[in-house]
């Protein structure tokens, strides 16, 4: 399949704080919080959910096609993601703006508190997908990613208009995105992707229930933490999966993104759902188990065995085959 993933491209200032949250927050002044927490750690990451995603399909073995806008010093950025499989050609470099930046601190029990510049992401809205569809010869599914709320809107319609399969997967923007907007986003997606709490936000905001969403949308996928994921379509009956056992929990972030990663690779490889959402599960554990969201090593022989491990010895040679 030829995938464009399309999402925020950014750079990720991670800090830990040894503490948790919850014991500073005073619940009779939550309407004037000052906080400030000092913390032990600072990693600077490569990150935004367009390349997060894109990597892990690349590690897989796939060749996805970033779609997104990034600054001048994308340089060594692009360099990284080309050498680790994935297609930036058609990455919009803004003239004026840096690469946005997410700025994100993690307490002991890993909750976050984070923050996002927009920069140069605030110039997806100019991105034109039929370009990109004509380079590489067609696209068979647009993922569209958080990123610039316009460009989310303007990629959704374009895949309408010219008949572009479409993945919502509309994260982080929920909290910035109105209900008509993120309506247009969903209704007629092939794949929605959320975890427990955006689903209910998206069916808080735009007013549909459960129902209405599986009749407007081909495949809900919905991640639940520690519990895996769930997989619903309309008239068959749920796909539950599990996660795999965790050597350590090292750093949350960029989870959920390396299970769509490992998903769209499922998809790719006509693996079905539930070996896919396994796929997705697997790969979710090694972004889990190190501490930035690109950063962690695939190693053929020890992820089949993992696999095998949590989901039985045909589901693991059936991944065997595709890998390369």
């Amino acid at each position: 399949m030829r995938i464009a993933v399309a999402g925020s491209i950014a750079t990720d200032h991670l800090t830990t704080f040894p503490g948790r949250f919850a014991d500073q927050l005073v619940a009779e002044q939550l309407h004037t919080v000052s906080l400030s927490f000092l913390v032990d750690t600072l990693d600077i990451r490569r990150g935004g959910v367009g390349p997060n995603i894109a990597f892990g399909m690349g590690r897989l073995g796939l060749r996805p096609i970033l779609v997104g806008a990034a600054g001048a010093d994308f340089d060594e950025y692009r360099s990284w993601l080309e050498r680790n499989g994935v297609d930036t050609q058609s990455v919009h470099i803004s003239e004026t703006r840096h690469t946005a930046r997410f700025m994100c601190t993690t307490d002991q029990d890993h909750n976050q508190i984070a923050s996002f510049y927009t920069g140069a992401m605030a110039e997806a809205r100019n991105i034109e997908l039929k370009p990109i569809a004509d380079r590489v010869g067609g696209l068979d599914l647009v993922l569209i990613g958080a990123d610039d709320p316009q460009g989310m809107v303007r990629h959704t319609q374009e895949c309408r208009t010219r008949g572009y399969a479409f993945a919502a997967d509309p994260s982080q923007q929920l909290a910035r995105l109105e209900a008509d907007d993120i309506r247009e986003i969903v209704d007629g997606a092939a794949y929605l992707f959320t975890n427990e709490y955006e689903a209910a936000l998206i069916e808080t905001k735009t007013g549909w229930s459960t129902d209405e969403i599986l009749s407007r949308v081909g495949t809900r996928v919905t991640t639940l933490g520690a519990k895996g994921v769930r997989i619903q379509r309309k008239g068959e009956p749920d796909i539950t999966v599990g996660c795999p056992a965790e050597e350590r929990k090292a750093d949350p972030t960029g989870v959920g993104d390396g299970f769509r990663a490992g998903f769209l690779a499922g998809l790719s490889w006509d693996l079905g759902l539930e070996r896919s959402a396994q796929l997705g599960c697997m790969l979710a554990t090694l972004v889990i188990e190190t501490v930035g969201t690109q950063e962690y090593q695939l190693r053929r022989s020890s992820f089949v065995s993992r696999f095998e491990a949590a989901y039985g010895a045909e589901a693991a040679a059936e991944v065997r085959a595709k890998l390369g």
